[in-house]
């Protein structure tokens, strides 16, 4: 399976690929920088049957 899914920077709206730890869970909150501008991103991220979900907000 491959665990690597796809976020939008809440600041700029770019897209960023980010790697899933699988053995973090089903549901994670990390913290990761656009590669874009640079800003942090908190992203909420759900493993469901083998389907990631990205939500991404600003941190703050």
């Amino acid at each position: 399976m491959d665990f690597t899914g796809t976020y939008y920077c809440a600041y700029c709206g770019e897209g960023n690929e980010i790697f899933v730890e699988p053995e973090g869970g089903d549901v994670q909150t990390v913290t990761e920088d656009c590669s874009v501008c640079c800003r942090p991103n908190v992203l909420n991220i759900r493993l469901i049957n083998g389907q990631i979900y990205i939500n991404s907000e600003f941190e703050g």
